[in-house]
């Protein structure tokens, strides 16, 4: 097997199949259907992997992305404010494959109605307390797109389902607790929003999904479908914040080597390969990464669970610093590489653009 000469994204098979089924099986056992976001592995091959585990319908974040795994999926929610600018690409995605979009207004609607020429499922977008986007709870914009829906939906091809929400303040939380306490309160908001609404449309859907309410949370109660992503990978932002374990990490940086200090590592990995997402430091500096130890010199073997005290500390585009005990320090030289945990494995998926397993095999990334 080629030995590794770069900055490398290694997958661990094992591990991302174990954190697929585990999902799976959960969302199976509280009777919601299982929509995985695509967004944090965006590729076919690990795509197929979900497939494996019974897995028909997804979620993307992107037209680009719905267009890349229509070639494969024939159910595709595409969970961002529908841009409107884009609704001649909605048009030419294969029409056998039934795309989801998501609202916020009427005038949205209004665009559709004139430009769309294929069928699509219509969710109302929800804030259930991130304040990045959808309407609020007691926005009289739902009722109008409710009701807009209810006299054209039919002759304009769009059927309304429900309504989708994100509770993105679930990744801030610091305990298991909090994590329960914010799903708790989104499934309450979306399931009075649907009580408000249930006079005008019959059978209106919650679609609701974070990692770490889906990997904390066991009974999910009135959710019709779950839609959570990173969990195919996990990172340090869920290991630090409880919602998984070291061992459920399934990426790590392969980082070469290219200088050698009294008090670090410099290595070619910086921001353009992890981006900038931290974790803030209280008695020591940021960090942008944990090194963990090789089980071998044979990348085969993957990493320890374990890690080590060595982080990553800082980054400019092309290099990381590598900060901690010289006695750890000490067992690296210019030459090898280090293994590093990412912070925020959707962003350094996206980075890197490819992943190497732990057996050679290059896997494609949108």
């Amino acid at each position: 097997m080629q030995q590794i000469d770069r900055t490398t994204l290694l997958l661990d098979e094992s591990i991302c199949r174990a954190n697929i089924r585990r999902m799976a099986t959960k969302a199976k056992q509280s009777g919601a259907r299982f929509r995985p976001h695509f967004k944090t592995h965006q590729s076919l091959k690990i795509g197929e992997w979900f497939r494996e585990e019974g897995v028909e319908a997804i979620t993307v974040s992107s037209v680009a992305m719905a267009e890349y795994f229509s070639a494969l999926w024939r159910d595709i929610t595409i969970a961002i404010p529908l841009n409107v600018l884009e609704i001649p690409r909605i048009n030419q995605i294969d029409p056998a494959c039934k795309i989801n979009v998501c609202v916020m207004s009427t005038n949205a609607l209004s665009r559709l109605q004139t430009e769309l020429q294929r069928e699509v499922g219509v969710w109302i977008k929800i804030d259930v307390g991130y304040h990045r986007t959808g309407l609020q709870p007691g926005d009289d914009e739902i009722r109008r797109i409710v009701e807009w829906l209810g006299a054209h939906g039919q002759a304009s091809k769009m059927r309304l389902l429900g309504f989708l929400a994100h509770a993105g303040q679930s990744y801030a939380a610091t305990s298991a607790d909090a994590i329960r306490a914010i799903d708790a309160e989104a499934r309450s908001i979306l399931e009075n929003v649907r009580e408000q609404h249930a006079d005008a449309v019959d059978d209106l859907h919650i679609s609701l999904g974070d990692t770490p309410s889906c990997s904390i949370v066991d009974n999910f109660q009135g959710v019709d479908e779950l839609r959570p992503g990173n969990f195919v990978f996990y990172d340090l932002m869920q290991y630090t914040s409880g919602v998984c374990r070291l061992i459920d990490i399934a990426l790590a940086m392969a980082c070469p080597v290219i200088a050698r200090h009294s008090d670090k590592l410099v290595v070619h990995g910086g921001s353009a390969h992890f981006s900038k997402d931290c974790i803030r430091g209280n008695d020591r500096d940021d960090c942008y990464g944990w090194v963990v130890d090789k089980r071998s010199s044979d990348i085969t073997h993957g990493w320890n669970a374990a890690d080590t005290e060595l982080r990553l500390t800082s980054l400019s585009q092309e290099h990381g610093t590598i900060t901690g005990p010289n006695e750890q320090l000490d067992r690296y030289d210019i030459g090898d590489y280090v293994l590093v945990l990412p912070v925020h494995s959707c962003l350094t998926g996206c980075s890197m653009k490819v992943y190497r397993t732990l057996t050679g095999e290059y896997l494609d990334h949108l």
